[in-house]
């Protein structure tokens, strides 16, 4: 059976912007190869302007964030949502819930709706307590308005099924392995150097880029040490500013080419990962794909993916120590292990397959449950 799948929530495909665009992306062009019919609603602002690629069609809606800041987001949202409120869509695949499902009394009684639910968004620190008051409100909502639930996070799912007794299923994001044709791009000289710290994250708080830069900062290490995120926001000038007499730290900015970053991943000498809050990150398993010896902050959301097979911190202290003792070559097996769940796990072919075995799944079940409403 081929379906007619939409998915919203994001600002757009190929991905500028973060998580949920990232798996919009593998995921669409994958349920397209399996000869589904996926429409992906882009922001007018997009960089991407053709209404095709990789054969998923792109619908273009108008997107007032530019002007109206987060505002800007419901009527995106909204936008969207009418548009796909006339295409009858079989499913609808909502990723996120922070500024859609405000707009669930709207969702087409005729799709089958599927939510991704995000990870706990109420609990980042860069929202205020009004906001996150709103988004604990918003997350019920998504429950209410959803007929399925996807938790890219076992820690989501458990969650989910604590505070609201529904059962998600649980589908984390993927990543590729790190290929022989990417490590032909590397020169021997770079792939001998090792010779610097990285940290890739959106500029936010609750990412502990602070914490990771205070340690690194305190330390007597002589590499460098990249930093990967957009710097233009508010929390990014703070940052950038107050580590400015750091000639060691260097603001790369973002980077959107997937190639680079893996590199960068691949070629480093530790990796961290400062996430706090979310589900699976598609930042930490692209690192692990990538062979990076990995420090991640010490949090079950992390601990569910990587186990014992990297270092923890918790403070500038911790950090600070790893940057001074850890001997790279010493800890080969916690790259091993991180590469063997990739395969085995989190690879994309097996990702879209979920994700396709469950569209299908939760259609056919909201059908039948429909045909039995309509023949008693």
């Amino acid at each position: 059976m081929k379906l007619r799948i939409a998915i919203l929530g994001t600002r757009g495909i190929p991905n500028h912007y973060g998580g949920f665009e990232h798996i919009s992306e593998y995921v669409a062009a994958g349920l397209a190869k399996r000869g589904h019919a996926v429409t992906v609603y882009n922001s007018h602002n997009h960089p991407y302007k053709a209404n095709n690629w990789n054969g998923v069609k792109i619908r273009h809606c108008y997107d007032p964030e530019y002007i109206m800041g987060a505002a800007g987001q419901f009527v995106y949202d909204l936008n969207c949502l009418m548009d796909a409120r006339r295409q009858k869509f079989d499913v609808l695949l909502i990723m996120g819930y922070t500024s859609s499902s405000v707009w669930g009394r709207l969702y087409p009684k005729q799709s089958t709706i599927i939510t991704n639910m995000d990870g706990l968004e109420w609990k980042r620190s860069k929202y205020s307590k009004p906001v996150q008051k709103f988004l604990k409100y918003a997350e019920k909502l998504a429950v209410k308005y959803s007929q399925y639930y996807i938790s890219d996070s076992s820690i989501i799912k458990t969650y989910l099924a604590d505070k609201y007794e529904i059962d998600s299923r649980y589908i984390p994001y993927g990543a590729d392995l790190f290929s022989e044709c990417e490590r032909e791009q590397l020169t021997p000289k770079e792939a001998a150097k090792e010779d610097y710290f990285l940290l890739m994250a959106r500029m936010e708080p609750e990412n502990n880029i602070e914490t990771i830069l205070q340690g690194f900062n305190n330390s007597n290490s002589s590499r460098q040490f990249k930093v990967l995120g957009n710097t233009d926001n508010r929390f990014g000038k703070f940052i950038t500013h107050k580590f400015k007499n750091d000639e060691r730290i260097e603001f790369k900015g973002a980077i959107y080419d997937t190639a680079q970053v893996r590199l960068l991943q691949n070629n480093s000498y530790l990796y961290f990962h400062g996430h706090s809050v979310g589900g699976t990150n598609p930042s930490l398993l692209e690192a692990m794909a990538s062979e990076a010896l990995i420090a991640a902050h010490n949090n079950p959301f992390n601990q569910s993916v990587l186990h014992t097979d990297a270092f923890y911190f918790s403070n500038a202290g911790d950090v600070c120590n790893l940057v001074q003792n850890v001997q790279r070559h010493n800890h080969e097996s916690m790259v091993t292990n991180n590469l063997h769940k990739i395969k085995h796990h989190f690879n994309w072919d097996n990702i879209v397959d979920q994700y396709e075995e469950f569209a299908l799944e939760c259609y056919l079940r909201n059908n039948y449950e429909k045909y039995i409403i309509n023949t008693r």
